[in-house]
């Protein structure tokens, strides 16, 4: 029976009170351990791959029936606890005209890095009528996801301004990291510019219907705490702070950010995202250090341990959901996303046996 308080839902929002995903991530007792996977949508599924053959990824993401039907494949395959959305966090700044692309085996490429004060004075903001096809699918996937909520996402500003600065992906980030602390005036309009976009791409899912929602600052772990307060924080506050109305859990993500996971539950977090690389009863012993209540958590089996044996997966699915009861509330998750090459009979798996473990 769950002890937590009902959320003030806007009309878009479901009444979804016992889904224990959105139990958990308000601190209540859920009926289970709540389970999804990050990127479990996607190439680790044959249906995906049939599905999306010659299509390229940013069309199939402003296609309302493909990504509702691409978002719902893992539902029924695995039987997790919550949808994401099928998308990706460049969706809204090539909606908003940017010139970027999606390059299969790359990621995200952009033909003229944002690097100049004129470029980012040119930098277009997002209209909601431009991600009206995302939100149409939504709109699809709340009608037909029945009690199992929907998240929607967004990507942060400091990994969305990588992206723009490096013109790609980037292994040491030098141009943003010069960027930023030689010119911090332009790097923070470049920021403030890209927080504008992400809440507006959150808020049109929000009133889409989508249940909750989960920024990710994919790459914020390449930079110290202080630098993450000085230049990230405020930013990533703006995005998380301009929901606050919507009375939704808010899931904050990122790789590598064992640091700083304190300053990014700050940031306006109801719920912590956490990678491998530390436990979740640490995690939660960080998160509390300044006396503050436990927070929720979400997290951290290495995806890479999906391909290793059975035995070796239980003990590690066991130690994290032990681990998690340390938290206000634990949403079983991995440390980042499904490896394209995972078999998906190991995520039904691991679902199985994550339902059966006592909260």
């Amino acid at each position: 029976m769950s002890t937590y308080a009902p959320s003030r839902r806007r009309p878009a929002q479901r009444d979804l009170p016992g889904a224990p995903l959105l139990v958990a991530a308000r601190g209540g007792r859920p009926s289970r351990v709540p389970v999804w996977f990050m990127r479990q949508a996607g190439r680790s599924l044959p249906e995906y791959r049939a599905l999306r053959e010659g299509v390229p990824m940013l069309k199939a993401c402003f296609d309302p029936e493909m990504l509702a039907e691409i978002t719902l494949q893992p539902v029924r395959r695995h039987g997790v606890d919550a949808a994401i959305l099928f998308s990706d966090i460049v969706v809204p700044l090539y909606a908003a005209g940017i010139d970027i692309d999606i390059v299969p085996g790359t990621g995200p490429v952009v033909a003229n890095p944002i690097r100049t004060a004129e470029a980012v004075a040119a930098l277009p903001a997002l209209e909601p009528g431009q991600v009206a096809a995302v939100a149409e699918g939504v709109g699809l996937l709340v009608e037909r996801l029945g009690e199992t909520p929907l998240i929607g996402f967004a990507g942060a500003p400091f990994t969305l301004a990588s992206y723009l600065i490096e013109g790609g992906p980037s292994r040491n980030y030098e141009h943003t990291k010069a960027l930023m602390r030689a010119e911090p005036e332009l790097w923070h309009l470049l920021a403030g510019r890209l927080a504008d976009i992400a809440l507006t791409f959150l808020r049109a899912q929000l009133d889409a219907g989508a249940d909750a929602v989960q920024l990710f600052d994919s790459w914020a772990g390449a930079l110290s705490l202080r630098e993450y307060r000085e230049f990230v924080l405020p930013h990533s506050a703006k995005v998380l702070g301009g929901l606050a109305d919507y009375d939704v859990p808010r899931i904050h993500f990122g790789v590598g950010t064992g640091e700083l996971l304190t300053a990014m539950r700050e940031a306006g977090a109801d719920v912590v995202g956490v990678d491998w690389r530390i436990p979740l009863d640490e995690a939660v012993r960080r998160l509390t250090a300044d006396g503050g209540p436990a927070p929720g958590v979400q997290g951290n089996l290495d995806p890479a341990l999906l391909g290793a044996s059975w035995p070796v997966i239980e003990a590690e699915v066991r130690r994290i959901v032990a681990e998690g009861r340390a938290a206000a509330g634990h949403i079983f998750n991995l440390g980042h996303g499904v490896l394209p090459g995972t078999d998906p009979g190991v995520l039904t798996r691991v679902v199985e046996l994550v339902h059966e473990l006592e909260p």
